[in-house]
């Protein structure tokens, strides 16, 4: 695996587990109500997206590996462009079930490297 594809899976990793550690112990009414954490969350989620973009540049066959990987660009670019249209309940939503997946094979394809 290539030095700037490794550095990007340890942006990702690092941008997930600070979302994960900004949301601990909230539920969403206190993340809706939460101006700081909201958009705490919605950077890391922006740097996540760019972070899975600067790897699809460089490795079509690996960024495959990652699920949902179009998905996760899409809503960075929502997050940047669209940022009067953010609906808190859909970050909520992929903070609780999708963080998780991702964070998973990031680990598994560093392992296997």
């Amino acid at each position: 695996m290539k030095n700037e594809i490794r550095k990007n899976f340890v942006d990702i990793l690092q941008a997930a587990e600070e979302i994960q550690s900004f949301v601990r112990g909230m539920d969403f009414n206190t993340y809706r109500d939460n101006l700081v954490t909201q958009r705490a969350v919605e950077r890391d989620f922006e740097i996540i997206g760019e972070a899975l973009t600067r790897i699809k540049k460089i490795d079509q066959e690996l960024i495959e590996k990652i699920s949902e990987h179009y998905r996760i660009i899409g809503f960075r670019n929502i997050l940047i462009h669209g940022y009067d249209i953010i609906d808190e309940m859909i970050v909520w939503k992929a903070v609780v079930n999708h963080l998780p997946i991702l964070i998973q094979e990031i680990n598994e394809l560093l392992k296997s490297d």
